[in-house]
């Protein structure tokens, strides 16, 4: 992106060789001073911003209302532990449904060794609070895969041509995009690791609705139910017949893996 965003000045004929030399050590002055970055670039390209703002908006709300009634010190007071009690609540909710769902993974992929697949589950993005589920490198590449366990009774649909995911009427939007950024986060941290490009395709095995579908690629994360794991990386083996990683490369993708991305606690 431009630093300038302004019209070109006009010039009525040809510089000087002295105003020519004067530009050209004015652009190389300005070229070595970096461009501004945008204050809220990392913040708005965050995932986790629409759940912050519900916070943010839950714990306002208790504040004001606690201030008119008993004033500021017990209505700031109120607004933090509202923040508080959410951000408990939520990590607890997300801690025993995605457990679940991951320990029946962990077994499908374990299963899958003889085909040349291993896996690292829970693995910790650094700088952030984001945990990567599975990553699973195999003959077929390397994936990062999410498991999720949603409420049976609601139906899963998707849109592909819109890149949209529903879980009965709520949009599954911003598990998407989660799920893509750990994979890229993931690619970055393999590709400075190994000094080559590697690249790691998102992934979501859904656990409780029936999925009427075998594989649907969703603004370009593959989504499949959890009992057809196995079954999908088996056919990423086959699809990947004239591209394969070698034992070797497996095991030094892996290697690296283990050091770039550390266990979650």
């Amino acid at each position: 992106m431009d630093s300038e965003t302004g019209p070109e000045a006009k010039t009525t004929g040809p510089a000087s060789p002295a105003e020519a030399s004067a530009a050209g050590g004015g652009q190389a002055a300005r070229s070595l001073v970096p461009a501004p970055r945008p204050l809220l670039g990392g913040l708005t390209g965050d995932p986790r911003l629409p759940l912050w703002i519900g916070r943010a908006v839950l714990a306002a709300a208790a504040g004001v209302a606690v201030m008119i009634w008993q004033g500021w010190r017990l209505g700031v007071t109120a607004a933090a532990l509202v923040a508080i009690a959410d951000t408990v609540y939520r990590s607890r909710i997300a801690a025993v449904q995605v457990t679940t769902a991951q320990r029946r993974t962990r077994r499908r992929l374990f299963l899958l060794r003889p085909a040349g697949y291993v896996a690292l589950h829970r693995r910790a993005i650094p700088g952030s609070d984001s945990v990567i589920d599975h990553l699973v490198i195999g003959p077929a590449g390397v994936f990062a895969l999410d498991s999720e366990r949603w409420d049976r009774r609601l139906p899963v649909r998707n849109v592909s041509s819109a890149g949209l995911l529903y879980h009965g009427p709520f949009s599954q939007e911003q598990r998407l995009v989660h799920v893509t950024w750990e994979a890229a986060q993931a690619a970055g941290l393999l590709s400075r690791a190994l000094g080559r490009e590697i690249s790691v395709r998102p992934a979501m095995a859904i656990y409780g609705p029936r999925i009427p579908w075998t594989v649907a690629s969703v603004d370009g994360v593959d989504v499949f139910g959890g009992r057809r794991v196995r079954k999908y990386f088996r056919r990423q083996k086959k699809a990947s017949r004239g591209s394969r990683l070698d034992a070797g490369q497996i095991e030094g993708i892996r290697a690296a893996a283990a050091r770039a991305l550390p266990p979650a606690r």
